[in-house]
């Protein structure tokens, strides 16, 4: 459990900086691109407090990233009106237009996740030696 709680805290964190983001009325950057780039984390951190596993950090980071672009295709596809979903918040949850400039976010999202496995393995590692 200790293992897990700086990712339940992290998954916490962030997704109150997500809900910040959607209900306040921050710059296009902010909100289109920034928002983006934070929920690979959300998710990053959400998957590791259920799997503190430390092996499979990078998988877990690259499952996430395909996964995200599985949603954003789903998008481009119109998901949310062919499942008929008329709630407001689950509309802004599934998501309801595509965007290439998304999937880039998602790339680098990715990359930042990756470069702290990176770091921490690599402070692990140096205060084992």
């Amino acid at each position: 459990m200790k293992a897990r709680l700086p990712y339940i805290a992290g998954f916490l964190l962030l997704t109150a900086v997500e809900v910040c983001i959607g209900i306040f009325e921050f710059s296009v950057f902010v909100r289109s691109y920034l928002g983006d780039v934070i929920i690979v984390w959300v998710l990053y951190c959400l998957w590791r407090s259920f799997s503190p596993k430390r092996g499979s950090s990078y998988l877990i980071a690259g499952g996430i990233l395909v996964f995200s672009f599985i949603v954003e295709f789903l998008q481009k596809a119109h998901i949310a009106d062919i499942l008929g979903v008329e709630n407001r918040l689950l509309r802004i949850i599934i998501g309801t237009s595509f965007a290439t400039k998304d999937l880039w976010c998602y790339v680098a999202g990715t990359a930042v996740t990756v470069a702290e496995i990176w770091l921490f393995r690599l402070i692990r590692n140096k205060k084992a030696s």
